[in-house]
């Protein structure tokens, strides 16, 4: 690693303002995750709703509530406009959308039950949504 990325690196480890900013991530995930997994995913299944179509109306509606939640809470210091913000959310979450069905599928095909791939699936694909979030969709202005 080159030393400029390195020291860059280390600036932003010791800023408290990124810990704070990492905290409320986690916690605006871990709302998410009960949103999708308890809120939406599992009702579907217990319906008889395909799994597949499950997470992915579990996935939109967790991912309207963390978009809202990152945009007003964690990101707030990083607004843009919100329909530029929102088209490049909308993106990664296709992303990781596509991540979390292929895993999903995977898992499901492997012998894993459907709620417990699910919880794993959006487990897998979270730092593909943080980091697409985190440097595209909330960059600053």
């Amino acid at each position: 690693m080159e030393a400029p990325v390195r020291s860059r690196a280390h600036a932003v480890l010791r800023t408290r303002r990124h810990w704070v900013q990492l905290g409320k991530f986690c916690v605006v995930g871990a709302i998410g995750y009960a949103i999708n997994v308890f809120g939406v995913y599992r009702p579907l299944i217990h319906a008889g709703v395909h799994y597949l179509l499950a997470a992915t109306c579990s996935f939109v509606v967790a991912g309207t509530c963390n978009y809202l939640l990152n945009r007003l809470w964690t990101f707030r210091d990083r607004r843009a406009g919100v329909a530029v913000q929102g088209m490049r959310f909308f993106v990664v979450s296709l992303a990781s959308l596509g991540a979390n069905l292929l895993v999903l599928h995977l898992l499901i095909t492997f012998g894993a039950g459907k709620l417990v791939g699910q919880a794993v699936a959006i487990v897998l694909v979270t730092p593909l949504n943080f980091v697409g979030n985190k440097l595209w969709s909330f960059r600053p202005s």
